[in-house]
């Protein structure tokens, strides 16, 4: 359900802010499938020619760097215990290699107040856009926690009119461009200041309002669905062993059950 959920989001932007469907709709005199009246009577009905290439008429081509903030990451010394087994979450790009969805709700290693002071970029707020910036560049994800990061990301918080579900598929669309930023001898990396000046396309007010509303919606139901079956595994990893042990009867389950959550 939740891959569906996210195919349904992708070509939505694509259809919008891709393809143009409801702009090339109003220049053909027809009504944008998918879109209230209200919604579609602020898009353009024309192109005009960008450093993109054709877009749609008033959009403008900005640098994301301008668009949100872009932060990078480090990593607390190893040597130091203090730092590290908190309850703050710090992310590495294995923690996101192995989502399904990209969505961040949990990482393997956390540090503490005193690890965090060691990280310029601090705790990053729910709604961050984080992408890998080197071995590998481009896993992405949008995290629904506060987090740290380490020094292989790339994290945009999203404070200004484009949303964080609007930066995560434009991350994707453009991850060659992305990738051709990077440089190394050692591995490939995308510097910051690299990232910060890629173009990128700000369409009107009304269409990213109507996007937000639609794509938060569907991510919405998706970290539903995540949480719902995380706590299925937590169920089944404290329930599973009792039951074949015999600690547990079947007659026993419902008061196990409200023991675990």
């Amino acid at each position: 359900m939740s891959e569906t959920l996210e195919a349904i989001a992708k070509a939505l932007f694509k259809s919008w802010f891709v393809d143009f469907d409801p702009v090339r709709a109003k220049q053909g005199g027809r009504q944008p499938e998918g879109m209230y009246a209200e919604t579609a009577a602020l898009c353009p009905d024309g192109f005009e020619d960008s450093e993109l290439g054709e877009v749609p008429r008033g959009w403008t081509v900005s640098q994301i760097g301008l668009e949100v903030d872009v932060v990078g990451g480090s990593t607390p010394s190893t040597k130091e215990p203090s730092f590290w087994d908190g309850h703050i979450h710090w992310v590495t790009p294995k923690d996101l290699s192995a989502l399904s969805n990209p969505i961040l709700l949990d990482t393997e290693r956390k540090i503490t107040e005193l690890g965090l002071a060691e990280i310029g970029s601090g705790l990053l707020p729910v709604g961050t856009v984080l992408m890998s910036s080197r071995a590998p560049i481009g896993y992405l994800a949008v995290s629904q926690i506060p987090v740290a990061t380490n020094q292989g990301f790339i994290s945009m918080k999203c404070t200004r009119q484009l949303s964080s579900w609007y930066v995560l598929h434009w991350a994707e669309h453009n991850m060659e461009a992305i990738k051709g930023r990077a440089n190394g001898t050692t591995f490939l990396e995308v510097s910051k200041a690299n990232f910060r000046t890629l173009p990128i396309l700000v369409p009107d007010a009304g269409s990213l309002r109507a996007f937000e509303t639609f794509a938060g919606g569907i991510y919405a139901r998706v970290v539903a669905n995540l949480e719902e079956s995380r706590t299925l595994v937590a169920l089944r990893d404290a329930l599973l062993p009792r039951l074949l042990s015999g600690d547990l009867g079947t007659g026993n389950v419902a008061e196990a059950y409200r023991e675990v959550t």
